[in-house]
């Protein structure tokens, strides 16, 4: 995992962005937060085993089909799969290491 400066390339409303083997930060402070870097990091594992241009073309595309049901960006954005593992277990610091289940985002469907 290495860290870039995306203070330029994330839009607004975004801390941070996972692409395999990169996190990109709005804020180099983002570094210590441990919930913000496990959040990242559960979407570097889910990158691994789909691969990242699967992973991409499967979030483009669940993204969309949210968006079509809830009319809303933000409800779309948070109801994606990828999202809603994150987002759940982003707190558990041993998530990764010790709980996390391959393809474990697939029960978020």
């Amino acid at each position: 995992m290495l860290f870039i400066s995306g203070k330029y390339i994330l839009a607004k409303g975004f801390r941070g962005l996972a692409l395999f083997p990169f996190i990109f930060i709005k804020r180099d402070s983002l570094r210590q937060d441990k919930v913000f870097v496990n959040h990242e990091r559960i979407h570097l594992q889910q990158q691994k085993e789909l691969l990242l241009l699967a992973f991409l073309l499967w979030y483009g595309l669940e993204y969309f089909i949210k968006l079509l049901h809830y009319r809303n960006r933000r409800e779309a954005y948070l109801n994606i799969s990828f999202e809603r593992e994150a987002y759940q277990n982003e707190k558990n610091l041993n998530y990764l290491s010790n709980q996390r289940k391959l393809w474990a985002f697939t029960k978020y469907l």
